[in-house]
């Protein structure tokens, strides 16, 4: 059996397997299917100084390759994270990833702050958010915008920093490289593309946000694609994300440069689908007569 182990960030991973946050809630409802140890991390659902309640229904839509989604960032708030699920995800021999967001920087940084006298293992920020009005997707389209509030998040913890990017851009290296100068310890992308259906017998768009995120394998090209650009212009490790349903795809993923993987879509189909990924990932380098999942990141070679 190969070995699975990675390091991001200066953090060990058992495995490079990680559930997307947005996908996972807090693991309660997973756990009654598997042990989490299982896993290699956890990224919790994205949470805010307060309450949201998210977005009026509906608010999610199956598509044929995929998923859309607008969701709005529904979490119960910081103070009642670390005090109701934190503990109890603290329990489970895995690394805990609380991702957080923000509708202004210094909202980002007072989450990140409170996080930062917990044991939590690492932290990701959520800058790309496609379907909240305000913070979100509008912190991660510029470099400017990406590098302030990594700034300010960076100077309110001392965890190991993750930055999550959106694709909704025209350069991602770009902005990889502008929150990397900013003190961030590892990138994640992608986040969803911004995507829109309509009931053409009732001529309104299917979610009541009218736009949202598409997730699913629809996507996992364009994420491939977006990994191995970033991958090639920091030195920070990438975390690769978008589509990934199968242990052929986290290991594609890796090969563009990602150093662990986070599964999203495919969770909402299948609950098995992330220690499905774990073994898949196994037999196939066992297949190839490879040791360690550390020799594939970065091995893709360009024509």
């Amino acid at each position: 059996m190969a070995d699975l182990s990675v390091k991001v960030a200066g953090v060990d991973f058992k495995n490079p397997v990680i559930p997307a946050s947005g996908v996972f809630g807090y693991g309660r409802e997973y756990e009654e299917f598997y042990s989490l140890s299982r896993l290699g991390g956890i990224a919790t659902k994205g949470t805010t100084g307060t309450l949201r309640t998210g977005n009026l229904p509906p608010r999610i839509a199956e598509t044929p390759m995929g998923m859309l989604n607008s969701v709005g960032l529904q979490n119960p708030g910081i103070d009642h994270f670390i005090s109701c699920e934190l503990p109890n995800l603290m329990k489970k021999d895995t690394v805990i990833i609380a991702n957080i967001a923000g509708s202004t920087p210094e909202e980002c940084a007072e989450v990140a702050a409170k996080l930062d006298s917990t044991d939590v293992h690492m932290i990701e920020l959520n800058i790309s958010c496609p379907n909240v009005k305000h913070g979100g997707a509008a912190f991660g389209v510029s470099c400017e915008g990406a590098a302030s509030v990594t700034k300010v998040v960076r100077n309110a913890t001392r965890k190991p920093l993750i930055v999550k990017l959106s694709p909704n851009v025209t350069d991602i290296a770009s902005i990889a490289k502008a929150v990397e100068a900013e003190g961030a310890d590892s990138v994640s992308l992608i986040n969803t593309l911004l995507g829109m259906r309509i009931d053409i017998n009732t001529r309104r768009p299917v979610l009541r946000n009218n736009c949202g995120g598409m997730s699913g394998p629809a996507v996992f090209p364009i994420a491939v694609r977006m990994v191995w650009q970033v991958a090639n212009a920091v030195k920070i490790p990438v975390i690769g994300m978008g589509g990934i349903s199968s242990g052929r795809d986290a290991i594609e993923m890796m090969m563009a440069g990602a150093s662990a993987v986070q599964v999203g879509a495919a969770v909402i189909t299948d609950p098995f689908a992330p220690v499905k990924i774990i073994d898949e990932m196994n037999q196939f380098l066992d297949e190839k007569g490879i040791k360690s999942v550390s020799e594939i990141i970065g091995a893709v070679k360009p024509w």
